[in-house]
């Protein structure tokens, strides 16, 4: 059960303590989050240094992550000119650590090099259709806090999928929106929406997530274009395009345990 009913994934209870709502609720376990919100609340937690921008996330996902109060703790590893290096993990009540993450931050100096950034290479979210999750079985969750719109693909099929997606509610109670947040709640979905298997009879459960970011993103939308491999042996990778309406901004990879349901 949700322990708060605030319109967000979260609301804080002090500067380190996040109480989860019932929109952080993945479509798996009505116990457990869907892992994009706690890797925003992560991203959160970063806080690179004035000046610097955040260029690479690599979160290590030890356990699903409970729908119960979560304590963020942060280190710094190492703090350089150029480079920050900083280490962040969340900790539910009465639990051990459930996820853990290293970010590194870079110097960003606007205008100091040229920019070379591609042109949009996907249909813009105005080109897309709204979709629904594939059923699940309770009314609030992650599933009814995303709008999502597909511009090739779906839930209910296979394969490759290019989708836009765009937070209904913020992360946290009473507080903006970032950028990072809003790519990072989304990009946990790149193996949900390009699924290679049917779900009803396989498992594809990413137990990592790396998100790199050569542009800081912008606007409401972010876009997984998205696709997923799978061996014979039941390891998989499932790798995501990042997109916001200006163009290409990253890539999200997801490592994969595959194996049919039991």
């Amino acid at each position: 059960m949700p322990v708060s009913d605030v319109e967000a994934f979260y609301e804080r209870a002090d500067d380190a303590r996040f109480l989860p709502t019932g929109y952080a609720r993945g479509p798996w376990d009505a116990d457990a989050q869907h892992a994009g919100p706690p890797a925003a609340l992560l991203g959160l937690a970063v806080a690179p240094r004035p000046g610097m921008r955040v260029a690479r996330l690599t979160y290590e996902i030890r356990r699903p992550v409970p729908l119960r109060p979560l304590t963020v703790s942060r280190r710094v590893l190492r703090s350089g000119r150029s480079v920050e290096l900083v280490e962040v993990a969340l900790t539910p009540d009465g639990g051990d650590e459930v996820m853990r993450a290293t970010a590194l931050s870079m110097r960003a100096v606007p205008g100091s090099v040229p920019d070379v950034s591609p042109a949009p290479e996907v249909p813009g979210p105005e080109d897309a259709s709204p979709a629904r999750f594939f059923p699940v079985p309770w009314e609030q969750g992650y599933h009814t806090a995303m709008d999502v719109r597909f511009a090739t693909g779906s839930f209910l099929e296979t394969g490759p999928a290019t989708a836009w997606m765009r937070m209904r509610v913020p992360l946290v109670a009473g507080e903006d929106i970032t950028p990072l947040s809003r790519v990072l709640t989304a990009a946990d979905s790149g193996n949900g929406v390009s699924a290679a298997l049917d779900f009803h009879r396989y498992v594809f459960v990413n137990a990592d997530l790396t998100v790199s970011l050569h542009r800081h993103p912008e606007g409401e939308w972010v876009c997984l274009d998205a696709r997923t491999m799978v061996d014979g042996g039941g390891v998989g990778l499932a790798e995501s395009a990042l997109h916001d309406t200006k163009g290409p901004l990253g890539r999200g990879t997801q490592s994969l345990y595959v194996a049919e349901r039991g």
